[in-house]
């Protein structure tokens, strides 16, 4: 479904990576590995359309994700360091700006059961900016709730999360990747990814 072909990026006068090439079918996850500056960040930002490579094609599909533009985005979720949220705005007003931006039908009963599952039931009203790093991080994670997209991009999902939250965010992983999803992401915490279809990308070794 996912195709990279001979990727290369480069960030400034570096090469980060070249000919990099992988597939990524439903109901599978990756695991993408290397040492700080090898490049993740930038592959997957590569991967959501958010960076352009100097060379090598994304492809869904068996189509170049570039010409697909809204329809492979609809299928994509990315989540970056940032939280992406808006802070003045409550973690309720957050997540229906979210749901009118996603190109979904999102309730808003579906709003307040995401926030509910991530264990923010008591969060609803406050304005986010009051909230705890491990209740934004929370808050940004109920959009994998909302947002019906077959591609997960998850660069560092597990920071800020004490151990009920990475529980929480593992659980919600596992049922995506059973659910025939695909997820790419990137940690530093040694926590347990294990799923069905599990591949693993080094980048940086030679």
């Amino acid at each position: 479904m996912l195709n990279i072909v001979n990727l290369e990026c480069v960030r400034g006068d570096r090469q980060l990576f070249s000919g990099l090439s992988f597939s990524l079918e439903e109901g599978s996850l990756l695991h993408v590995h290397g040492a700080n500056g090898s490049g993740k960040t930038t592959l997957l930002r590569a991967i959501a359309g958010l960076v352009l490579p100097e060379d090598g094609a994304v492809e869904w599909g068996g189509k170049p994700a570039r010409k697909l533009s809204e329809d492979f985005n609809r299928e994509l979720i990315y989540m970056g360091h940032h939280y992406g949220l808006k802070f003045e705005l409550t973690a309720y007003e957050n997540l229906r700006v979210f749901a009118r931006l996603s190109g979904f039908d999102i309730s808003e009963r579906s709003v307040e059961l995401a926030l509910k599952s991530m264990g923010l039931a008591r969060c609803f009203e406050l304005p986010v900016k009051v909230l705890s790093q491990g209740q934004k991080k929370r808050v940004s994670l109920a959009r994998l709730l909302l947002q019906r997209s077959r591609l997960w991009i998850l660069d560092e999902p597990f920071v800020a999360l004490d151990v009920a939250g990475v529980s929480m965010l593992l659980e919600m992983i596992k049922e995506h990747v059973a659910d025939g999803g695909m997820v790419i992401l990137t940690t530093h915490q040694e926590v347990d990814v294990e799923v069905g279809k599990l591949q693993h990308l080094h980048l940086g070794e030679h």
